[in-house]
């Protein structure tokens, strides 16, 4: 492909995550922009989950029970000339590293608000790793269908709570569960929902000019009024737009809508695409920045996930692409093996439904099958070798020790346990001291040991018993001064080693960590780790 043409490529796709709080509405809003872009007819009812069938990205049973996020999934579509891949993050707070290998590999991010609640607290860690690699992010105030604070108020909470100036780019027409619908502050429209099935349909809507002096007795005199008394506060006291500051995670652009009804998902939608960024270039070790049009290919491992389809036990690597063009059945150099590999059976995602792809460009997630070899942050490239940052191992919060019930399917277990660590679900470790039967299991929030078990049961058939640790802390040994059994250490410190054999402490508490560093002069710990290659667990 000659060099425009990949460029026309990567100018239109658009490759963006969702972030929020639990229950701020982000599944419904990722359904809801697949149902603008013609990926879907019909949206299906989240508050009917019981009864309806469950939204698009939702594909693992345990999500399905509990009415929540646990993967990550990835979605493409087409709208208005742009390629769109939608990276759905887990809401839960105890996902939040899969959430950032997710943003990882995304361009910029939306981020979800509850109007009645502001800024929570998940949403403050997100947006955190957000700001760590400078992306864009993109506000949208959601469930303005019902009453809510006042949109002031919510630009003050994002500067005090985020320390991010934010600029709306519309505004709501009634905020006390009588929305009405939304003044756009660029075009100077003004666009009316009407009644209808919102929930599932594209909405109607009508659109009058700010400026047509029919405009306040069509939306009523007070609305009218408050509506301009607004629009004067803004341009006197709010932040200009400035696209360059949005670019740079700087200032974030606000929109108001419904999910739920569909309000204000379409004018989001369009300038959203607009203002956001076509792929950028990733940073790879020794050569630096590669610009997507490069023609070589390139791109890396962000994602495995096991038995997306239990009935044929696949596993698949989640990759994105970030130059050239990548083709169905092409030999490309893969960093964990140091070796040339055929990239065989390539799939794009609607959720469940797996489509082959044969080219794809950058900006695109593909589902490679795996047989294997794949780990996380593993660079895959034609050419000269050529190695992406890695993506780090975060320090677990909570600690398991976890074993078989019937010790006969140790391997079923050990096979698992594996592979749920390859994908980052779980981390584990062992003591030496111990004995080699003990694993003990390792996660950032402890819902993750209910999938833990939950997968461990349904895709490998095995029940395990788990035996909650008290360690509360996991730092990895960078130098020591001495073996690690002479070190001075708390009774209550235990020494372990990580899944490829690294030596790392285990703590109880944050004094014992200092205590450690205190008393053994030279010892150096990290709170987190690079991802290495393992060997396969006997």
């Amino acid at each position: 492909m000659n060099h425009p043409e990949l460029q026309a490529e990567v100018a239109r796709r658009r490759t963006f995550a969702i972030i929020s709080h639990p229950d701020a509405g982000k599944t419904t809003l990722t359904e809801k922009l697949l149902l603008y872009g013609g990926a879907i007819r019909l949206a299906g009812s989240v508050k009917a989950r019981k009864t309806a069938r469950h939204a698009t990205s939702d594909w693992m049973e345990i999500e399905k029970q509990r009415g929540i996020s646990v993967t990550s999934s990835a979605m493409q579509f087409d709208y208005n000339g742009y390629r769109i891949n939608i990276l759905d993050t887990p809401g839960h707070q105890d996902f939040s590293e899969d959430t950032y290998r997710t943003l990882v590999a995304a361009d910029s991010a939306v981020m979800l608000i509850d109007n009645a609640k502001g800024v929570e607290e998940q949403t403050v860690k997100l947006f955190k790793v957000c700001r760590l690699r400078s992306i864009p992010i993109f506000t949208f105030i959601n469930k303005m269908d019902r009453t809510g604070r006042d949109p002031f108020e919510l630009m003050e909470d994002i500067e005090s709570v985020l320390g991010i100036r934010s600029c709306p780019v519309n505004w709501p027409i009634g905020i006390h569960g009588d929305f009405k619908g939304l003044y756009h502050r660029d075009t100077r429209l003004i666009e009316l929902y009407s009644g209808g099935d919102h929930g599932q349909d594209q909405v109607q809507v009508e659109t009058i000019s700010i400026d047509d002096p029919a405009c306040p007795s069509k939306i009523g005199q007070s609305y009218y009024d408050k509506l301009i008394e607004d629009i004067e506060l803004l341009d006197v006291a709010g932040d200009e737009f400035d696209l360059e500051k949005i670019l740079s995670g700087q200032l974030t652009p606000m929109f108001f809508g419904s999910a739920t009804n569909n309000f204000g998902v379409e004018p989001f939608l369009n300038r959203f695409l607009t203002y956001t960024k076509s792929p950028t270039p990733r940073v790879a070790e020794e050569v630096g920045a590669i610009d997507p049009a490069d023609d070589r290919f390139t791109g890396f491992i962000f994602k495995i996930q096991a038995n997306m389809n239990p009935a044929h036990r696949d596993r698949l690597a989640f990759m994105r692409v970030c130059s050239g063009v990548f083709e169905k059945g092409m030999t490309v150099w893969h960093s964990s093996t140091n070796s040339r590999i055929k990239l065989a059976q390539p799939q794009t995602f609607m959720a469940q439904e797996h489509e082959t792809v044969e080219t794809a460009y950058p900006g695109d997630i593909i589902g490679l099958f795996d047989p294997g070899i794949f780990r996380l942050g593993d660079t895959i490239c034609t050419g000269a070798p050529v190695r992406y940052s890695g993506i780090p191992l975060f320090a677990p919060e909570f600690f398991s020790r976890v074993s078989p019930e019937d010790s006969m399917k140790r391997k079923q277990f050990l096979k698992g346990v594996n592979q749920l660590s390859q994908e980052g679900a779980i981390q584990t470790f062992k003591r030496p001291n111990i004995g080699r039967e003990e694993m003990i299991a390792g996660v950032v929030g402890v819902l993750q040991m209910d999938v833990l078990e939950y997968r461990l049961k349904s895709e490998y058939g095995v029940n395990i018993t788990r035996e909650t640790l008290p360690f509360r802390f996991v730092r990895w040994v960078v130098e020591t001064p001495k073996p690690l059994d002479r070190l001075r250490l708390t009774s209550t410190t235990a020494i372990a080693e990580d899944r490829v054999g690294r030596p790392v402490l285990m703590f109880e508490n944050e004094w014992s960590i200092r205590l450690a560093c205190e008393n053994n002069e030279g010892l150096v710990l990290a709170e987190t780790a690079d991802r290495m290659n393992a060997d396969e667990m006997e």
